[in-house]
């Protein structure tokens, strides 16, 4: 599985961005894909999921109501809608497939200014 993240960037305070996660490889589908962040000095943590087939999706209590996780399975593509961002939310955000002992993407830098 082969996942390529982008989509990052700097925004204010209050503002959005939309992460998009290409997925490749023969078994992806069979995964479920979520998007991981570690901020400077903190452990990486969860952020928000989602299961290719039925589309249940689960999110930290930090982002709820702020962050939604979806796919486009026509393009093989996760994507997470942040909005009302926060400088907390600050941090290198990971695609992944399959839990922390699957496969990750390569980080994309999200800056929130205050």
């Amino acid at each position: 599985v082969q996942l390529q993240a982008s989509g990052g960037g700097l925004v204010q305070a209050g503002g959005s961005l939309r992460l998009s996660c290409a997925a490749s490889g023969r078994t992806f589908s069979t995964y479920r894909m979520a998007w991981f962040r570690q901020a400077p000095g903190k452990e990486r943590e969860f952020v928000a999921a989602i299961n290719w087939r039925g589309g249940s999706t689960y999110y930290a209590d930090s982002v709820k109501g702020r962050f939604s996780i979806s796919t486009d399975n026509a393009k093989n593509t996760v994507y997470l809608q942040m909005n009302s961002l926060k400088p907390e939310d600050t941090a290198v955000y990971y695609c992944n497939a399959g839990g922390r002992f699957g496969y990750w993407g390569q980080g994309t830098q999200v800056t929130v200014s205050s």
